[in-house]
């Protein structure tokens, strides 16, 4: 059977209301921040779930040698035209999150935009993490950028709708599922007498559960933040930054 992300007309369709230009931008203003909060200087960077680039561009873009990994051919297409459009150089890999490691080969592994938890074995998000310990050299770090369980719940609405300057509208509906570790999502898209239904799923963690899972994976020194900028986790956080690291022996 297939995974609901293996369907490539889902990211077709949902890319425009996903990376809008404002959220592209945003992760331009995001990158120093960012760098910041790790507090190491890297020479080597993984974008695990990279997207169309929206992080690996704007590092390559300041001199930082970029790996970008996704499963999905039609967000590597998107990375490419943008990243020749910058002209930066970023290398651009096709593989699944769970399979692809590259033994101590970056200093700062990224996970953004709540790339995380799409699997229903949890074991296998213990994976990814092992994966990306792996890839990582001593001294590296790993940064998770994810929407907290205490976020979700605080404030869950079932249905939701949005309208876009184009006429389209986007319907969705929510249900959490599992004694809250999982949510279900439906996303309609109505572009005029067309409509597309897309049904995704995915893992829900507390600022616990995924410190947790860090150290599991062999991270030290987990901290939880609500911000890029720093800020601490709480329940009025709007989004779970996690920061692990891999000492030295």
């Amino acid at each position: 059977m297939t995974e609901w992300f293996e369907d490539e007309s889902l990211w077709i369709e949902t890319y425009p209301y996903m990376f809008s230009p404002s959220r592209i931008a945003a992760a331009e203003e995001e990158v120093e921040p960012l760098l910041r909060l790790v507090g190491i200087e890297p020479q080597s960077i993984l974008d695990l779930c990279c997207g169309p680039g929206r992080f690996a561009i704007p590092l390559a873009r300041r001199g930082y040698r970029v790996t970008g990994v996704d499963r999905t051919a039609f967000f590597l297409d998107k990375a490419r035209e943008r990243a020749a459009a910058a002209n930066v150089e970023v290398e651009w890999v096709q593989e699944d999150m769970r399979t692809f490691a590259r033994p101590c080969a970056f200093d700062l592994a990224l996970s953004m935009f709540t790339s995380f938890g799409y699997f229903e074995d949890k074991d296998e998000d213990l994976r990814v993490l092992q994966n990306a310990f792996e890839s990582l050299r001593p001294g590296g770090a790993l940064v998770m950028d994810v929407v907290g369980k205490e976020r979700l719940a605080r404030s869950f609405q079932p249905t939701s709708s949005r309208k876009y300057a184009d006429g389209s509208v986007v319907i969705d509906r929510r249900e959490v599922l599992d004694d809250w570790t999982r949510i279900r999502m439906e996303w309609t898209i109505i572009r005029g007498n067309d409509v597309r239904v897309y049904t995704v799923h995915h893992t829900v963690y507390s600022g616990q559960e995924l410190k947790d899972r860090f150290t599991a994976a062999g991270f030290a020194d987990v901290k939880l933040y609500g911000s890029i900028d720093g800020a601490p986790y709480g329940l009025e956080a709007d989004r779970l930054i996690v920061v692990g690291r891999k000492l030295a022996p």
